[in-house]
């Protein structure tokens, strides 16, 4: 696959700031200073394994998440295991977001502050795999951190590279840092209320067709957000990996094109598949103000919200029947 970069995919990530009034030596400090801010040479939110190894070779200070796969059985040099879960709501609700000080104290415990460059791996078993780097690096973007990167095809594009693996482990420092959340990539339950009601807004199920057109479900209720499009996480990928670069740029002007577009919704049942269609729109292809539902339809389904492709209760027990008769056959 050629290096998004080579191919003019490269996205200067964006910087949320709160605004403040600077005094005449602060501000010149900060103009004199401008390589405190700056991204590592080469760094770009989607890497491929020899662009990341480049990058973690002359930049120091690099953090390395892991976050899916069996860190102990071999890992990218230096790298940290951390649980996805840790990023993640309780059973009943997934994709709840958990509170300031649980993050604050988990990205302190691996030594990561805003100016930390930090590389989310996963193991790259499947596209559903990358959802858990996509997440983690929604939720870094969200408390400020401002050079993140996933890894095309995870840790198994990497060793399958020929790249350096380890075994042993690392440890660094924690950090002081106390993030504050932006909600800039984020939509809550009652706006997407207000967004449906209103019909201002571009919302694009992330979940498998099944889970769209209501005949699969895992949550309270099968079917879709009133007003919905779907595109599953599923088109981006060829096998383990993102398609390439021109591919990528055919799918997102094609189903959610950048010109015109209104406020666009990713979301799926845990906000998980959800993550990765956020990544792809906001980070690679550049849709504007693209925001995730991080509780998606786990939450949604809670309450007897308006929703698409809902089947009545005798489609449920037909499908639920022919289903039963299918695994007999």
């Amino acid at each position: 696959m050629p290096s998004f970069r080579a191919a003019g995919f490269h996205l200067t990530m964006e910087r949320a700031m709160t605004p403040r009034i600077l005094s005449a030596a602060a501000a010149a400090a900060f103009l004199l200073a401008p390589a405190a801010l700056a991204a590592p040479a080469g760094w770009q939110p989607l890497m491929e394994p020899t662009d990341l190894a480049a990058v973690l070779e002359s930049t120091p200070g690099v953090r390395v998440l892991r976050v899916t796969g069996e860190h102990a059985a071999g890992h990218i040099p230096g790298s940290l295991p951390t649980a996805y879960a840790d990023w993640r709501g309780p059973q009943e609700n997934p994709g709840q977001l958990r509170d300031i000080a649980h993050l604050t104290a988990l990205v302190q415990s691996l030594g990561i502050s805003a100016e930390t460059p930090v590389a989310v791996i996963h193991e790259g078993a499947n596209p559903t795999d990358m959802g858990a780097a996509t997440r983690v690096y929604w939720t870094l973007k969200s408390l400020g951190v401002h050079d993140i990167a996933v890894l095309n095809g995870g840790f198994r594009a990497w060793a399958e590279a020929g790249l350096p693996v380890e075994t042993g482990g690392a440890a660094v420092a924690a950090s002081g840092w106390q993030p504050e959340w932006s909600g800039a990539w984020r939509v809550t339950t009652a706006e997407v209320e207000r967004l449906v009601a209103e019909g201002s807004a571009r919302l694009i199920d992330a979940r498998p067709r099944g889970f769209f057109e209501g005949t699969l479900w895992s949550i309270a209720r099968p079917g879709t957000i009133r007003g919905a499009q779907h595109l599953t996480h599923e088109d981006w990928f060829d096998g383990t990996r993102l398609k390439p670069a021109a591919d990528l740029r055919a799918i997102a002007a094609e189903r959610v094109p950048a010109a015109g577009a209104p406020l666009t919704v990713s979301f799926c049942n845990t906000g998980h598949w959800a993550s990765i269609n956020w990544f792809m729109m906001s980070e690679v292809a550049g849709v504007p103000d693209t925001r995730m539902y991080a509780e998606s339809m786990a939450e949604w389904t809670m309450a007897d919200r308006p929703l698409d492709n809902a089947p009545t209760r005798l489609q449920i027990y037909w499908n639920q029947t022919r289903d039963w008769v299918k695994g007999w056959l």
